[in-house]
């Protein structure tokens, strides 16, 4: 099995769904390596210590920031960012740029159980697979 890297975050209301899904599917996640904005990451590495878990700062503080950095730079495999839909962000601006970068450099993102339940199910999940990269030489090379 090839190891994934995985970045957490949940929004308040949702922190406990987030702990609850990784519980029950702690067989298949085990072995990964894990990223986490702020207090995600305490509640995740308390609640399943025997998790490889990296915290990261606090969400508005920077955290979302940083793992959008690491989506740019290829080093994340996967989100799983549960997202609270009821409550408005104070740094909505910020969630929105990290769903921006999952989505423009092709890396698989669950914003729900049933979502991440999909993707840790797959069995493209536990095998090799690498997405395809995203090619932005034509972005790049543009001329204004």
């Amino acid at each position: 099995m090839e190891q994934k890297r995985i970045a957490l975050v949940a929004h308040d209301a949702r922190k406990r769904a987030l702990i609850d899904w990784i519980g029950a599917n702690i067989a298949p996640l085990a072995g990964h390596a894990f990223w986490a904005t702020g207090t995600t990451g305490r509640l995740v590495a308390e609640s399943h210590p025997r998790l490889d878990v990296t915290m990261l700062k606090s969400g508005p503080l920077g955290g979302d920031q940083q793992i959008g950095a690491m989506i740019a730079e290829g080093r994340l495999d996967l989100l799983v960012f549960f997202v609270d839909p009821m409550t408005s962000q104070p740094h909505d601006v910020d969630v929105k740029a990290l769903t921006r970068l999952a989505t423009l450099y092709n890396v698989p993102m669950a914003c729900n159980e049933a979502t991440a339940d999909l993707l840790v199910a797959s069995p493209l999940f536990t095998g090799g697979y690498t997405p395809q990269p995203t090619d932005f030489q034509s972005y790049e090379g543009r001329r204004i």
